[in-house]
This record gives C-alpha cells, sequence and structure tokens, in this order.
C-alpha cells in the first residue's frame, strides 16, 4: 500500500491507541513485525502551550519507522499550528483524529465529534493540508451513533480535502469498543475512495484479520488485538507474507518480550514512571496465563524493574510446573 511516498506491506499497522502505543510499545511491535505504528494522540492546544507531555508523544525514534503522529483538536487554525511543530520530530505521516470516542475528547468538539460537524472537520483537514508536506492521513469511525451513519460522505469529503488515506474504526462512537463491527460501512467506504483505506475493528488473529481483509481494504489496524500481544504482527506477517501459520511464542518468550518492553518504557520514561504505567501492560500479557487474576493482583503494585523480573521468574517457574 502506498501512503503517498511511503511503501507499506499488506500485513498489519499498530493503531494510535492513548495510553498503550508509547515509543516503547511501539518499537516492540516494530521488532515483532509492525508494518507500520502510529503514536498517541497528541493535542493542538497541548502542542501550541509547549507541553512537555504533547513533546513526549511526538517523539519518533528510528528504531520506530515508518511511524506516524497522530493530532486531534477542533480548530482548523490550531491544527495547522499543531502540524507545523509535528514536524519538527520528523515523522513519516501525519495523522488527524476524527474517531476518538472518549469523552473528554469529544466534549471538546474533537476526535469522533467531529462526525457530526463535516464542514469544520473539512476546514480543519484543509488547513493542516495546506501546512505540511507530509503525508496525512485521517482516522474515522462509521458514525457519531447507528441514525448518523455517514462515513462514506465523510470519507469522500476528507479525501477531497486532501487526505492521502484513510483509516475507518468499524463502529460508531456511541458503540464505543462493544461488538459489533460494521464490516458492511468499511467495505463501503473503500469502494467510494480512490485513496488507500486501512481497516480496523477487533483484529486480533488470523481468522479477524482475513476477515477485515475481505472488506477490501489495502491494509488492517490492531489495535486492543495487540495489547499484551505484540507477536500478533509477527503472526499475521508470516501468514500474509507467506502463508506461514506461525504458533503464539512459548511462555519464556513472551516473558522476554514482556521484559523488554517495560525495560524500555522504564528506560525512556525513568522507572517511576515507566514500571507505573507497566502495571496495566504486565495485566494484559498475563491474560489466558496459570493464575493470571493473582499475577494481575500481584502487577498491580509493582513499583521497580527488579519486582518485575523476580515476577516473571516466578511465573516462569509455575508456568512450566504446571504445564502451561
Amino acid at each position: 500500500m502506498q501512503i503517498k511516498s511511503i511503501t507499506l506491506p499488506r500485513t498489519a499497522i499498530l493503531a494510535p491507541m492513548a495510553g498503550v502505543a508509547d515509543r516503547a510499545f511501539r518499537e516492540i511491535c516494530v521488532s515483532q513485525g509492525a508494518a507500520y505504528v502510529v503514536g498517541e494522540m497528541a493535542s493542538s492546544k497541548g502542542m501550541e502551550m509547549g507541553s512537555h507531555k504533547s513533546a513526549e508523544l511526538l517523539y519518533v525514534s528510528d528504531t520506530e519507522r515508518p511511524a506516524g503522529v497522530q493530532l486531534f483538536g477542533s480548530e482548523p487554525a490550531s491544527m495547522a499550528a499543531a502540524a507545523k511543530i509535528a514536524e519538527r520530530y520528523s515523522p513519516d505521516v501525519i495523522d488527524i483524529n476524527m474517531g476518538c470516542p472518549a469523552p473528554k475528547v469529544t466534549g471538546t468538539g474533537s476526535g469522533s465529534a467531529l462526525m457530526k460537524t463535516p464542514k469544520l472537520a473539512g476546514e480543519i483537514i484543509r488547513a493542516v493540508r495546506a501546512a505540511t508536506t507530509l503525508p496525512m492521513t485521517v482516522k474515522i469511525r462509521t458514525g457519531w451513533d447507528e441514525n448518523a451513519l455517514n462515513a462514506v460522505e465523510f470519507a469522500l469529503m476528507a479525501q477531497a480535502a486532501g487526505a492521502d488515506a484513510l483509516t475507518i474504526h468499524g463502529r460508531t462512537r456511541r458503540q464505543m469498543y462493544g461488538p459489533p463491527v460494521n464490516y458492511q460501512m468499511i467495505a463501503a467506504v473503500k469502494k467510494a475512495l480512490t485513496i488507500p483505506v486501512i481497516g480496523n475493528g477487533d483484529v486480533a488473529d488470523i481468522e479477524t484479520a482475513e476477515r477485515m481483509y475481505d472488506t477490501g481494504v489495502d491494509l488492517i489496524m490492531a489495535g486492543r488485538g495487540a495489547r499484551g500481544a505484540p507477536w500478533l504482527f509477527r503472526i499475521l506477517k508470516a501468514y500474509f507474507e507467506r502463508g506461514e501459520r506461525l504458533p503464539e511464542p512459548d511462555i519464556e518468550e513472551k516473558i522476554s518480550i514482556m521484559l523488554e518492553h517495560i525495560r524500555l518504557a522504564c528506560q525512556y520514561k525513568g522507572e517511576n514512571v515507566g514500571i507505573r504505567e507497566a502495571r496495566k501492560h504486565v495485566a494484559w500479557y498475563c491474560k489466558g496465563w496459570q493464575g493470571a487474576s493473582t499475577l494481575r493482583q500481584r502487577a498491580g503494585s509493582l513499583n521497580r524493574y527488579e519486582e518485575l523480573e523476580v515476577l516473571a521468574k516466578e511465573i516462569l517457574e509455575n508456568q512450566v510446573r504446571g504445564g502451561g
């Protein structure tokens, strides 16, 4: 798939999940075969005010390329200014968030709330397009709710306004992340556009990835399905490139990947912040493991990386002893 001058293999990309897709996780996902990654959304207003947090969200390392940064906001001028600021971090792509369902985002008229104001959304896209020569993508949902499924019209508007590619999450804002995924709407958007379309929603294994590709999209995006399972990208890459069905990593390799992920998080953010944020990641990694509920509970009180290493050693011993 081509996003302007960027060529991406037809495998899978990492979604820009807030509080999840930080530099450490992006780098781990790339090492596991992600074709492309998009960072956590950054507020245009925060960027204009010189927020340290926004700067952290915009940083792109050479290890994770090709990588995009995602911006959100509800004012064209502010979003254009944010795009110019983002350019300083040399991302490969600038993505505009018009799909986030979180109340704190939609409450400001940003994210998926923009699907209710397509005229304003178009002004934002055109403003960003005029502000940067970087490839620009837009991420949307199927609509605000089941009575306003305007994804096709909205996507056509985004294309006309200058988007180089579009990602559609197959749910309305009202659905948040609840089932089902509207594959028919994703297919309709793909059929209507001439720019590349990326399908997003419940991609968690080969079967769900194939179901998404059956809509005709050019590429698929995995989000929650990759939490605690970044090897998903390795599995999808092997299948779509070679037709090979790889098994999941064994418990020893899963623990090794988890430790490397959290080590990087502590390295980039400092141990205090890194290990605190790691608690949820460890809980996701533990899903399906023997004694998972106890492990999640213990993960919730981690304060030092060394404590995680001790827990990991115990996990491995228990899994091997229990045949897990």
